[in-house]
């Protein structure tokens, strides 16, 4: 789909703040459900500030694993936090960089409802080999992503247009049977579909409602936008659409879907 300007993805400290910490953890759980992968070669396409490349290079003991995004900033921090034999480079996902059957694993996270899902989807399964795994995972906008699910309400509450940039409504593709269609479209097989919950529990409202701050991603884009008043406006909304535990802890919880097949 066409990038929306709001969709600002430069800085990579301000994105561990605000999405990062999560993104994390549910790269654990996808490597761990992807099995025994290790000595091979490995492409993470989108790889952001190097959450799913980190877990590949140490989880996975592959003979190469390539992390590559259009953000010199995120790169920068990927860099610094990867360790061997991970390498990066600046690359379009939609023209990627590497000849016709490069790779045994091609993977993504977080990243696919921010392209053209169709052209990069077909683009992974140019990338890999035949009996090679091309696999991905999404947050699910639409329902499942609990603290932006509230942002959005809030926002929405307050100010109509905000309709307009909630991921929920602009990426409800980042749905099992959307996922499965891209899949099975590029000409993958064995495709299948399943759901990541991980906890995300924040110290109190402000460790919630300071990385909104960043201007990193269409919610703090958007917040961005905001003169101070509208600014504090929300931020009220938001803080009474939470629960808050007796220490002033927010509890909630995000869900991903993970999308995997193989090239035949």
């Amino acid at each position: 789909m066409a990038e929306d300007p709001s969709d600002v993805w430069a800085e990579g400290d301000a994105y561990e703040r605000y999405m990062g910490r999560w993104s994390r953890q549910v790269a654990e759980v996808f490597v761990a459900r992807l099995g025994g992968l290790s000595g091979q070669r490995w492409l993470d396409v989108c790889c952001g500030t190097g959450a799913l490349t980190e877990v590949v290079a140490v989880r996975c003991r592959p003979r190469v694993v390539l992390g590559l995004d259009r953000s010199p900033g995120f790169l920068r921090t990927a860099r610094a936090g990867a360790p061997a034999p991970a390498r990066f480079a600046v690359a379009d996902a939609l023209a990627l960089p590497a000849p016709d059957a490069a790779f045994d694993a091609v993977v993504s996270g977080l990243a696919l409802n921010f392209l053209e899902p169709a052209r990069a989807t077909a683009e992974a399964a140019r990338v890999v080999r035949p009996g090679g795994l091309v696999a991905s995972y999404v947050w699910d906008y639409p329902e499942g992503m609990t603290f932006l699910r509230r942002f959005w309400d809030a926002a929405a509450a307050l100010d109509p247009a905000a309709r307009a940039l909630d991921e929920g409504r602009r990426f409800a593709h980042c749905r099992p049977g959307p996922l499965r269609d891209l899949w099975t479209g590029a000409g993958l097989v064995d495709v299948t579909v399943t759901p990541i919950e991980v906890p995300t529990v924040f110290a109190g409202f402000a460790d919630l409602w300071e990385p909104f701050l960043s201007g990193q991603g269409p919610a703090p884009g958007y917040v961005a936008t905001l003169a101070p008043a509208a600014r504090d406006r929300l931020r009220t909304r938001l803080e009474g659409l939470l629960p808050a535990g007796p220490d002033g802890s927010v509890a909630l919880s995000a869900r991903a879907w993970a999308v995997r097949g193989r090239r035949p």
